[in-house]
């Protein structure tokens, strides 16, 4: 199977047009037009196909839906030592938020203990899309039952000029703010973050229905 012509014949170019409009830092030459469902089924078809190493390894690839579809298929890697190593070489070439913010692999659940470690490093990487990884990474695994205060901190520490590693940092703390708020709220209260991520951490707070309507109420009067 080629899987680059799998993709093209899925082509919709008015979906690609809408792609574009959603994903501003991709060329629009290098959208296909591909929905998400579509992209999922053709990973399910992919499964165990002996294409998937070479492609895995073909970085990097021309076109946005290769990229999804790359981060799809790493999402049903069993084994996690295989799962961390094809994050790995893929992280130098996630160049969207739509890239980042997919579902994480389920085998990385059962091993957060080891994970933290890579997350940390993630986070306070200066590449922009390997920082939100590592952010949307901390959000999604470690708020719950794996939550430890010193993350918070680990997040508050990331200062950068880049958009979307900002908005990553706004949802994470809002997100905290949701599920953790004792330990959150000193972080809004103290104003340890900046401006900007301070600001947007509380309008997404504030538009969240996990947070109470008195908790809002005190978040507007810390607004700068």
């Amino acid at each position: 199977m080629d899987i680059r012509n799998e993709l093209l014949s899925l082509k919709e170019e008015a979906y690609g047009d809408f792609q574009a409009k959603i994903v501003p830092n991709i060329e629009r030459e290098r959208i296909i037009g591909i929905r998400i469902p579509m992209l999922r089924q053709l990973a399910k078809k992919l499964k165990n196909a002996p294409e998937v190493k070479s492609f895995f390894a073909s970085l990097p690839h021309k076109y946005y839906e290769e990229n999804i579809l790359h981060i799809i298929l790493i999402e049903d890697i069993k084994d996690y030592d295989e799962c961390m190593s094809e994050i790995e070489r893929f992280l130098p070439y996630m160049d969207c938020w739509a890239v980042t913010d997919d579902k994480v692999p389920k085998v990385l659940a059962k091993h957060r203990d080891e994970l933290i470690k890579d997350v940390y490093r993630w986070v306070q990487s200066k590449e922009t899309y390997t920082c939100r990884y590592g952010l949307h990474m901390l959000m999604s695994q470690y708020l719950d039952a794996d939550f430890k205060p010193e993350y918070l901190e680990l997040a508050a520490g990331v200062r950068s000029e880049e958009y979307y590693v900002n908005m990553m940092n706004a949802w994470y703390f809002a997100t905290a703010l949701a599920k953790q708020w004792d330990a959150t709220i000193p972080y809004i209260e103290k104003y340890k973050l900046d401006s900007w991520t301070h600001n947007k951490t509380i309008q997404k707070a504030i538009e969240s229905f996990r947070v109470t309507d008195e908790h809002k109420a005190y978040l507007r009067s810390l607004k700068v």
